[in-house]
């Protein structure tokens, strides 16, 4: 059997979304930014997924800019709100993605901002009460909280957060890639300045995402070279991809409380199967469903000695799974996100992350062979 439970790292292409897709390719091939009949059409494709996205999303279609995916728009927001308007003073958590953490601490050995960490608790938990004490304290701060961890799973607070970030006006900004698509985004209630999606979390494309930038904000491009964009982003559109992430996020949103509650069962069903399965076996994070992101579950094994091998033993098995970040695949460098948290570097843990596609029969492997494996550690 060949199972995939990697899908916090990427998501298999929804056959809607190809068909869309390739419908695309085989009709319009023109520039966008042509003014003749060609150009025009495809420029129409464009608009109409943007105007598609504005709408889920609650907000106006002059709000949402394409980009390559989730880390280009990370970028644009950290580094142009940053620059243009003149803040000195940041705040992020220590289990951020890489797309901000790095962004983050390259602009303050640059001498762009002072950046201040949150505190977190063994559980993944940030302390919003030193957010509140930082951002009292350093008026027109630019703070960014991602919705989920990509690693542990755990929700965060972006509500709170965003009341927060209002009262001391401070500009916020949210990394939704791990739950756009997966959870509902009222943007015309959520107070936030930015937030960015990557249509290969919800079933879409890769090399596709957005940026969605409240119209109270006026920043400068992070890629120049052309009008496209309205002028905020050079190159020509990704227009396969865009109609893709348009055709994705639509069909996620229409499918969004059964594939949620689906999910959400697969994953209890293997938190108590692990469980029954193997003994003294823990969770990173939280894992409580109000609290935790439902695609994820990052499990800390005994076996110690397995440590080194467990990926590679359950890869030769037929499953895809991870060891954190897919972003830190492939290094040396352990997790971050489980360095913040202070796991226990003994245990070797592993990411499982579900999507509409995955079942039971599939879990039921998975519980098996890591029991086997466990056994054998033993």
């Amino acid at each position: 059997m060949q199972v995939y439970f990697d899908n916090a790292a990427t998501t298999a292409l929804d056959p809607e979304v190809i068909k869309v897709m390739v419908d695309v390719m085989d009709n319009n091939f023109g520039n966008p930014s042509s003014i003749h009949s060609h150009g025009r059409q495809v420029k129409t494709i464009v608009e109409k997924a943007r105007k598609t996205i504005a709408n889920l999303l609650h907000v106006s279609p002059a709000e949402i800019f394409f980009t390559s995916g989730g880390t280009e728009a990370d970028n644009m927001a950290i580094v142009r709100s940053i620059t243009d308007f003149g803040i000195t003073h940041a705040i992020t958590s220590p289990i951020e993605h890489h797309a901000v953490l790095h962004t983050l601490e390259e602009l303050e050995k640059a001498g762009k901002v002072h950046l201040d960490l949150l505190n977190v608790d063994s559980k993944g938990n940030l302390d919003l009460n030193q957010l509140e004490e930082l951002l009292s304290s350093n008026p027109r701060t630019f703070v960014s909280i991602m919705h989920a961890n990509n690693e542990i799973g755990n929700l965060n607070d972006i509500q709170r957060i965003s009341e927060l970030c209002q009262r001391y006006n401070a500009v916020f900004h949210s990394d939704t890639v791990q739950t756009m698509g997966h959870y509902p985004h009222d943007l015309g209630q959520l107070k936030i300045d930015f937030i960015t999606g990557a249509a290969h979390k919800f079933h879409g494309p890769k090399g596709v995402g957005f940026l969605y930038i409240n119209a109270n904000n006026k920043i400068k491009p992070l890629i120049y070279g052309g009008a496209q964009e309205r002028n905020m982003r050079g190159g020509t559109e990704n227009v396969y991809g865009i109609a893709g992430l348009a055709k994705a996020l639509e069909l996620a949103y229409e499918h969004m409380d059964e594939h949620q509650a689906y999910i959400q069962a697969l994953k209890s069903y293997m938190i108590e199967e692990l469980q029954n399965a193997i003994p003294d076996i823990e969770f990173n994070g939280v894992v409580e469903p109000e609290k935790s992101l439902y695609t994820v579950l990052n499990v800390s094994f005994p076996c110690s000695d397995l440590a080194d091998m467990l990926l590679f033993n359950l890869d030769i098995a037929g499953i895809s799974c991870s060891g954190g970040s897919a972003c830190s695949s492939g290094t040396d460098i352990g997790s971050h996100v489980l360095g913040a948290i202070k796991t226990n570097a003994d245990r070797p843990s592993v990411r499982f992350s579900f999507c509409k596609n995955n079942t039971k029969e599939e879990v039921d492997f998975v519980v098996s062979t890591l029991k086997e494996l466990c056994s054998k550690s033993r």
